[in-house]
């Protein structure tokens, strides 16, 4: 779950159907990626970011981390 994206759109004052909107597409996949079930590709993580204000590449930093996390565990 991104509980950090979740946090950024609620202090902007947005609901998961206001950014939708705003990025043009449907809540419903907004919402999946919120919740971490989808990925947002690079143009929509661009969208999202300008919305909320924060780096796009906030979406992929977060991938790498949790893989290198895995990473140690198994080691």
């Amino acid at each position: 779950m991104r509980t950090w994206l979740t946090q950024l759109r609620e202090l902007k004052g947005f609901t998961q159907l206001e950014v939708a909107n705003l990025i043009g597409i449907s809540r419903s996949h907004y919402s999946s990626i919120e919740t971490g079930h989808r990925n947002a590709p690079p143009k929509t993580a661009k969208k999202i970011a300008d919305v909320l204000g924060f780096e796009w590449t906030l979406f992929f930093e977060e991938k790498g981390r949790k893989t290198s996390h895995k990473q140690t565990k198994s080691a």
